[in-house]
């Protein structure tokens, strides 16, 4: 007979630490997690992506026709919106970590998100929204002003809801899909260098598709179709997550804190001690920046009993988020760049011609699509090419750091729009020889320029 110790130890071996699967049992690395379990989950991430641009890549398009709001309002309202869901994921975050657990957050905002664009599709089906179709406020009629405003309001509170949807939905995906990838493993440690890769590729893909097809659905076929497909993709990637649940590892977590309430009691500790000198934790070697969060290891009496202050660690977490200020200050720049592409030059491209051929225009909004070819185009180099290269010189899994990462996005960025003003220059310029830059509904006759949104 075989020695059931010895037919154990393989399941032992292949056990994946610190994780458990839907029903609360030990998981084991070759029937749970890995590419399979991604697969599922980057399913749902392209759906909302998908979702998400369908409605935030034309939203100023929608916006300044059939609701009739002005060039600059509607500008101010699409900023509004996207500054609101780049923030919400904050609050999608704490309630991951705190309460509801990554999983259970992406199905509830992926519920939220499926309201939201049903309401949406809802608000454009209603009649005076869909014949009005003025491209100023000025030719909305007295008579249909006050329905309007109600269908106006049913609007912006479906946009809203998109994005608590939204908030819910992207602190939390891209998190458990990489928790399907075991870092301690040094197989799974590769793959899930090259998971944030591909990931990046599938959105790109997914927005790519929004931006040739939905985007020339809404502007010549029917708004409300446009809102429609939007909410049947993201219920189909929906179904997909779930389809996946018995794939899935599940991280388990001790009985430590939130990192939000960690973190927040060393600012609040930091700030009550504030006036107590800090001559009873001088000596500590670790603590060399940021001094004045080390008065969180004070208690009021100035002595570090246990129990009334935050800990070494708690301390050092605070000082690590401060860290990170540089880089949220620096990438600021670059979002207040990249929110130009769905309202300035989605604006200035429907000042140009963009016809193909007799009886084809293409939608101003979908020019955007250069952007996601040239992620298509250079993530499978940087993948297959550039990280193994850049392996083999530093020894790291990733090639690169993150810190690497972005500064060189930056630095490009910054060449880009260089670029970009000067073309700008030209445009203008030649507007002026037409006799067209007072005249923004005018087309102006530049074939060549709209290319210009590769930059």
């Amino acid at each position: 007979m075989s020695d059931p110790a010895a037919a154990e130890t393989p399941l032992l071996d292949d056990s994946v630490k610190g994780c458990l699967d839907f029903k609360g049992r030990p998981v084991h690395r070759s029937s749970s997690g890995g590419w399979t379990s991604a697969s599922f989950i980057i399913a749902v991430e392209v759906a909302e992506r998908f979702a998400y641009y369908g409605i935030s890549s034309n939203l100023i398009t929608y916006l300044t026709g059939p609701l009739g709001l002005s060039t600059a309002a509607a500008a101010a309202q699409v900023n509004a919106w996207s500054g609101v869901a780049t923030l919400l994921p904050l609050l999608g975050a704490f309630l991951a970590d705190s309460f509801l657990g990554r999983y259970r957050t992406i199905i509830l905002a992926s519920l939220v998100y499926i309201l939201g664009l049903g309401l949406l599709t809802l608000s454009a089906t209603l009649p005076s929204v869909t014949t009005s179709g003025a491209p100023n406020a000025d030719n909305v009629t007295l008579n249909t002003s006050s329905m309007l405003q109600y269908q106006v309001i049913l609007f912006f509170f479906s946009l809203y809801l998109v994005a608590f949807g939204q908030g819910g939905h992207k602190p939390c995906v891209q998190a458990f899909g990489a928790d399907q990838f075991d870092a301690e493993h040094p197989v799974e440690c590769k793959a899930k260098s090259s998971f944030f890769n591909w990931w990046y590729f599938s959105i790109a893909a997914g927005i790519l598709l929004t931006l040739l097809i939905l985007n020339y659905i809404q502007e010549n076929l029917s708004w409300v179709l446009g809102f429609a497909i939007p909410a049947i993709v993201m219920a189909v990637g929906l179904l997909v997550f779930v389809l996946g649940t018995m794939t899935y590892r599940f991280s388990v977590k001790g009985d430590e804190e939130s990192p939000f309430v960690r973190i927040g009691r060393v600012f609040i500790l930091a700030i009550r001690n504030r006036k107590i000198a800090s001559s009873a934790i001088a000596t500590e070697e670790s603590l060399k920046q940021f001094k004045f969060l080390d008065k969180a290891l004070l208690a009021p009496d100035s002595t570090m009993e246990q129990g009334k202050v935050c800990s070494m660690r708690e301390v050092e977490e605070a000082k690590a988020v401060l860290r990170l200020a540089p880089i949220w200050a620096t990438c600021l720049i670059y979002a207040v760049v990249f929110a130009q592409t769905s309202t300035l030059f989605t604006k200035q491209g429907a000042t140009m011609d963009r016809s193909i051929t007799r009886g084809i225009e293409i939608p101003a909004a979908t020019l955007q699509c250069f952007i996601s070819f040239s992620i298509l185009l250079f993530i499978p180099i940087y993948d297959r090419i550039v990280v193994p290269l850049a392996r083999a010189f530093t020894g790291k899994p990733g090639g690169i750091t993150t810190l690497q990462r972005i500064g060189t996005g930056i630095a490009v960025s910054a060449m880009a729009m260089v670029i970009a003003a000067l073309v700008e220059m030209k445009r203008l310029q030649t507007a002026r020889e037409h006799g067209l830059v007072d005249k923004p509904n005018v087309t102006v006759p530049m074939r060549v320029w709209w290319l210009v949104p590769q930059y």
